[in-house]
């Protein structure tokens, strides 16, 4: 699946961004005397990851409100990760946020939110859909999302499924999509190439080692990203002899 924000344009709902305090929830300004009276009356604190949706004269949903705890000493990485799952479906966008929010992680919490793994059986994400709040670069949050997918959906997949020939795979399609090279050191080459331990940890497998060298192009610092990519492990290393604290 791919992270999504909802369009621009979209028809949507406010949603105000509400802290808690020892005096009870910090209303913005711009919330309407009818909506306080409710969420009042429904017990709406300001909690983190507390909700409560405003119903509309007519019947239908004016909005929402969502908590997002005590303004010091909240320990919610993304305050709005919860969001996805307890608002109604439909597009929303944030109405008000108080100050020191971090609209960024916000709607980033909000994508990794959404994330289900399919490959096996059907699952819905949630229907609720942030449009990208003012400010964020959304195509920043988008790649940091996808990234995230990406991974959650390589550990999701079992090793039956997900082997060096598999993953390899998936490198060379990330490295494709993004205009990058591609250079796979195959089986008994890496003796020939002076990688004698990745051969020798990989040599007892069904499928032969490898080591994937991607080269992303750019003229920005030089950075190098090394990463296992251990597809089965056994669990650790035990030794027969007795600890020394023991």
């Amino acid at each position: 699946m791919t992270p999504e924000f909802a369009p621009q344009d979209a028809a949507s709902l406010p949603l105000w961004l509400v802290n808690a305090s020892n005096d009870g929830p910090d209303f913005p300004d711009t919330l309407p005397d009818a909506a306080r009276v409710w969420a009042t009356a429904n017990g709406f604190g300001g909690k983190a990851g507390q909700v409560c949706v405003l119903p509309a004269p007519d019947g239908g949903i004016l909005g929402a409100l969502y908590g997002l705890g005590q303004a010091k000493g909240s320990r919610e990485r993304y305050p709005l990760a919860r969001a996805a799952d307890l608002l109604p479906a439909g597009s929303w966008h944030i109405a008000h946020a108080p100050a020191g929010f971090d609209a960024t992680l916000g709607a980033l919490g909000w994508l990794l939110a959404e994330y289900r793994f399919a490959r096996y059986k059907k699952t819905e994400a949630p229907k609720a859909r942030l449009i990208c709040p003012q400010g964020v670069d959304s195509e920043k949050v988008l790649a940091l999302a996808a990234a995230e997918y990406l991974v959650r959906d390589l550990i999701n997949t079992p090793t039956s499924d997900m082997g060096p020939d598999n993953l390899m795979a998936e490198a060379e399609a990330l490295a494709a999509r993004h205009g990058a090279r591609v250079e796979v050191i195959l089986g008994d080459d890496l003796l020939a190439r002076n990688f004698p331990m990745i051969h020798a940890v990989g040599r007892a497998g069904g499928q032969a080692p490898r080591l994937v060298d991607i080269r992303f192009p750019g003229n920005g610092p030089k950075v190098t990203l090394v990463g296992k990519g251990v597809c089965f492990d056994t669990g650790g290393w035990i030794s027969s002899r007795p600890h020394p604290c023991c």
